[in-house]
């Protein structure tokens, strides 16, 4: 059995070193969310295999759960079919393994199926090539054990920024994340937007003072272009509801409009 000592954190994460690396090239990281087994659990492999190709930089691997109250429709539709498919906690770490894409992976989830997948749930997932694991529903503080047990499983611990939240609440945040900071760009749930919001570049020049790990802002990026305007601000996007749509359509669709976000980024 694999256990936390076999698994000994690497002196740089995946994460970690993938934003030096863009830092040093001058360049903008391109995180894609897509959901474990949408559209199906064999598309789920060629997808992520796809947009490694296209030019992602991160991967967030959304794992499905009943009850997505901080998604918009579309990212709940891809969860309650994937569902359908009997996805579960082990099925989206056998695709993550499957996949074996040479890009860093994030787990991304709520906090029951995370807990219901075991006390080795963590190992689990290190084991299967995940780097990191972002927990929509745990905020700093509100389980000191638990946020302990994600401290100590060698994951990266993404964490969550609202527009809203005070500085002395910024800095907390950050002295307990790893990986990056995922900043949402405006209130509500995830999905698709037409504009940015005005105020993002003071939320981020807040976020800016707060935190020396890289920022990566999402929540309603939808197009090359909002993607390339909203990574002037940070060091990367966060792009989801419009990539799950798009591979609702097809894996190739999905896999397009990535690489129409990596050419945006890139453009000069």
């Amino acid at each position: 059995m694999t256990t936390l000592s076999d698994l000994s954190a690497p002196a740089t994460s995946r994460l970690s070193a993938r934003f030096t690396a863009l830092k040093a090239e001058g360049r903008k990281a391109l995180v894609c969310y897509v959901t474990a087994g949408h559209p199906g659990p064999s598309q789920s492999v060629a997808l992520l295999r796809g947009l490694a190709r296209a030019g992602a930089d991160v991967i967030e691997v959304g794992v499905p759960f009943s009850d997505p109250m901080a998604d918009g429709p579309v990212i709940q539709q891809s969860s309650q079919i994937a569902l359908d498919h009997g996805i579960t906690l082990a099925r989206t770490l056998d695709i993550v393994q499957a996949a074996a894409v040479d890009v860093p992976i994030v787990l991304f989830s709520y906090l029951n199926p995370i807990i219901a997948g075991g006390s080795d749930a963590l190992i689990r997932a290190r084991a299967a090539g995940v780097d990191g694991v972002l927990i929509t529903d745990l905020p700093v503080g509100a389980d000191p054990t638990r946020e302990a047990w994600f401290g100590a499983s060698g994951l990266d611990f993404v964490r969550l920024v609202a527009p809203t939240t005070p500085l002395p609440r910024m800095e907390e945040i950050s002295r307990h994340g790893g990986g990056f900071v995922y900043l949402i760009s405006r209130l509500g749930v995830t999905g698709e937007r037409a504009t940015l919001p005005d105020d993002l570049p003071e939320t981020v020049a807040r976020l800016r003072v707060a935190t020396n790990l890289p920022l990566c802002i999402g929540f309603g990026i939808s197009t090359p272009e909002q993607a390339r305007s909203a990574a002037a601000l940070g060091d990367g996007v966060v792009v989801g509801s419009a990539i799950v749509r798009a591979a609702g359509q097809s894996v190739d669709e999905a896999v397009a409009l990535v690489a129409a976000m990596r050419a945006a980024l890139d453009a000069h």
